[in-house]
């Protein structure tokens, strides 16, 4: 090697030691950009994910799985109805249970008017609201009977727990299961309220404008119900009794103690036992309209937890109730029936239009299943008239 070459050797090292530098700082600069990349893949990705896992689960909630009616009614469905089991989420992501009811001659291929039914208090979809729904898609609605929150096949617990807002939260996601159906037309939906889901469907429609047509069977305003009785016969006393029992009970929840249940329907029949009671007692305890969901017992169902039921007492259904107008009203109840005064009081508040539709030589219960005193006519033409 010369003497020039040797010379040059530091200068050489010194470049490459530069380009060694200048490799290293590149890779590191890659790396940066690597690592910055990848985070925002992840930050993406996230978000993605959600949205695929709510797009699975949508998929998930519009599966109908067709059913025959037996082991899901206590009444016969006509053979001109096909019956499908459903489940959908209401706005808190529980799963809502229910059966869609679907005339045979149905034109999917169009869209349908569409009437949602409630069960009484207590009770599950098997039990009065398949009755409505199974003679309305007879008649040749899309009808959709559903188990309300924490009873029946739906989610929430503790099961037979109170939650009016929940309850009619429940009825506007039926709106949304129904409104997202092909052969539903969205604009064409009405609903029906048994008893105690009277007073949901109309709180829930009070601030959903979607609920065009509302009807109401043997209403019980569940609010006034629990803070006064019939009649009025609770005393204000009795009242604060009542709550602070519940409170009571409460501590003894907190700490794992035993869930309590209270009202609903007795078991057993005395001398001493109430005609009301009786009343009852002839549809949940007898075989014409006694029905234990799946898991349940036989000796819980109609209870509502102790601790849960004096919510009620905060129920205002019918404040504001005149704010529904102008989509219309019918208010059905038996001329013998003991919650008549709830139907007599919501039409006087409600605005026009509006209907009290009373039926002769019938009582509460009787409006549940006895299909030779429902009006069926007349919820017929109610809907087909404000369902156009």
């Amino acid at each position: 090697m010369n003497s020039q070459k040797l010379k040059n050797i530091p200068q050489i090292c010194n470049a490459r030691k530069q380009a060694i530098n200048t490799d290293i700082g590149v890779s590191k600069m890659k790396m940066k950009y690597i690592l910055i990349l990848a985070m925002m893949t992840l930050m993406i990705s996230g978000p993605a994910y959600t949205q695929t896992e709510q797009k699975e689960q949508s998929k998930t909630t519009k599966k109908m799985e067709k059913i025959t009616p037996k082991g899901y009614t206590t009444f016969k469905v006509n053979d001109n109805v096909t019956m499908y089991k459903v489940t959908f989420k209401n706005q808190y992501k529980m799963n809502v249970a229910g059966h869609l009811f679907i005339p045979k001659n149905l034109d999917q291929s169009k869209k349908h008017s569409a009437i949602i039914v409630g069960h009484p208090m207590g009770a599950v979809k098997e039990q009065s609201a398949n009755v409505y729904a199974a003679n309305m898609a007879e008649r040749g609605f899309v009808t959709l009977s559903l188990d309300l929150s924490f009873w029946g096949e739906s989610e929430g617990e503790p099961r037979n727990a109170v939650a009016p807002d929940i309850y009619s939260e429940d009825f506007s996601a039926a709106v949304d299961f129904l409104g997202t159906r092909p052969f539903v037309d969205r604009n064409r939906i009405g609903i029906i309220g048994i008893c105690g889901s009277g007073s949901f469907v109309i709180s829930a429609a009070k601030i959903d404008p979607r609920m065009k047509a509302i009807a109401t069977v043997s209403m019980y305003d569940m609010g006034a119900a629990n803070r006064n009785a019939l009649n009025h016969s609770l005393t204000l006393e009795q009242r604060k009794k009542i709550q602070e029992e519940a409170a009571k009970q409460r501590y003894v929840e907190f700490t794992d103690g035993e869930t309590k249940y209270t009202s609903g329907t007795v078991h057993r029949l005395d001398e001493n036992t109430h005609p009301i009671q009786r009343e009852f007692y002839d549809f949940y305890r007898t075989p014409r309209g006694e029905y234990t969901p799946k898991g349940g017992s036989p000796e819980l169902t109609t209870h509502p937890t102790l601790s849960s039921n004096v919510k009620f007492m905060n129920f205002y259904p019918f404040n504001d109730i005149e704010t529904i107008s102008p989509r219309p009203m019918l208010f059905i109840t038996g001329d013998k029936a003991h919650s008549r005064e709830f139907s007599e009081d919501a039409y006087k508040r409600a605005a026009e239009p509006k209907e009290l539709y009373i039926i002769p030589k019938a009582g509460h219960v009787d409006l549940y299943d006895r299909v030779e005193l429902i009006p069926f006519d007349k919820l017929t033409s109610f809907f087909t008239e404000h369902l156009k």
